[in-house]
């Protein structure tokens, strides 16, 4: 006989633990870890490309190796919709996780810190130390929360070149990145060709699809619908009590689209968490303890509204805007670019990687395109790492030649 069980709408405490906090954004008082944090604007407001403004902009960043006499060998890392600056390193008090690009990272790895001086920074509207939702407005003296204004990945990119600037970095060896990291390669492309030897964009796009923004736009209205979000003013929630809902649920229709049908039937098939529940409501299979595992970790270390904020950036990518369309601008690029795709991403899938390469070197350019065979879905450019290192070496060789 099955289990009697509660009601259907209580849902127990393993899947939404009340202890869930407010935000998971970098706070005063929190250890910083090793980021570090400058300052790049210059007493002036600071002009969005959508219309907005702000006062003061402090980026968060981390660099590894050192840079040399003549600033050649500067490597910049650009990270994706919920990374930070901690693209490399181990875990440690202000880094929960070890770096989320630690495998290609390091002495002797695919990107040398022996050689190469590498910088990480979070991007503008992130979560991790560098201006957005979370901060305090310095003109009102309270978290920004929903004034906040829309950013775009272009407005990410002008913040990375005011720091490099104040680094005394006038021209990246390589500016390398997946994902939401890509799109911003393909900007330094195309906004500062003098400032880059070279592009590395991964399992990216140059204009984001229906389809990409079809599965944003459902995570973001998890998020705004969660009666904890109070229309984008819950800093002062206890915990238990901020969005941690909607956080948690669009994190887990996202997760779902990173990988691919293959890894989920081969690591978890029909398996049940817990078979003494099968016929309970809400007794999960593995595949649901595994989401609901990705969408709490990521409550402990982001931000609701950052997610809103940056998410969106990403559906508003369009290399073309204003640049005549996404051919155009792409046969503008001039300078040796390596694209990658991971033949089982649906998300980010191979032909928009193709694109890239097509126009590229339709426009007279040179463009190198590898596809990694993978079943790890569109994470497969975090994940394979032993066959993406020798692509991004031999980029970064060719860039200094």
């Amino acid at each position: 006989m099955a289990e009697q069980s509660e009601p259907r709408r209580f849902v127990p405490a393993e899947r939404f633990p009340v202890d869930l906090p407010a935000t998971g954004a970098l706070m005063p008082g929190d250890s910083v870890g090793a980021r570090r944090f400058m300052t790049v604007t210059d007493g002036r407001p600071f002009a969005l490309e959508g219309g907005g403004r702000l006062q003061e902009i402090t980026v968060a960043y981390e660099t590894w190796g050192h840079l040399n006499s003549d600033a050649s060998n500067a490597v910049l890392i650009c990270h994706a919709l919920t990374g930070d600056s901690h693209a490399a390193g181990p875990i440690s008090s202000g880094h929960p996780s070890v770096g989320w690009w630690d495998d290609l990272i390091g002495p002797g790895r695919a990107i040398d810190t022996e050689e190469f001086f590498v910088v990480c920074s979070n991007v503008l509207g992130g979560c991790q130390g560098t201006t957005g939702p979370a901060s305090v407005d310095p003109e009102t003296g309270h978290h920004y929360g929903s004034s906040f204004p829309q950013v775009t990945v272009r407005d990410m990119v002008r913040t990375q070149k005011l720091l490099g600037d104040r680094l005394g970095i006038g021209r990246w060896r390589s500016v390398v990145g997946g994902s939401m990291g890509g799109m911003q390669v393909l900007e330094w492309g195309a906004m500062y060709p003098r400032r880059v030897a070279s592009l590395i964009p991964l399992a990216t796009t140059a204009a984001a699809s229906a389809m990409q923004i079809a599965w944003s736009a459902v995570g973001r209205l998890s998020i705004v619908t969660d009666p904890g979000f109070r229309g984008g003013d819950y800093y002062d929630s206890p915990d238990g009590e901020g969005p941690w809902q909607g956080l948690m649920l669009g994190r887990e229709i996202a997760q779902v689209t990173y990988r691919s049908a293959e890894i989920f039937d081969d690591r978890f098939g029909r398996a049940h968490h817990d078979p003494r529940r099968e016929f309970h409501p809400w007794g999960r299979f593995e595949i649901e303890s595994y989401l609901d595992h990705h969408g709490q970790k990521l409550v402990r270390r982001f931000d609701a509204n950052s997610y809103l904020v940056v998410s969106k950036s990403m559906d508003l990518h369009d290399l073309g805007r204003g640049r005549g369309g996404v051919v155009a601008a792409l046969r503008r690029l001039r300078m040796p670019v390596t694209t990658v795709s991971i033949s089982s991403d649906t998300l980010y899938p191979p032909c928009q990687q193709a694109e890239i390469h097509d126009e590229v070197t339709a426009g007279g350019g040179s463009c190198r395109y590898e596809v990694i065979e993978s079943p790890q879905g569109h994470d497969g450019f975090l994940l394979e790492s032993e066959p993406m290192a020798p692509l991004i070496t031999k980029a970064l060789e060719e860039a200094g030649n």
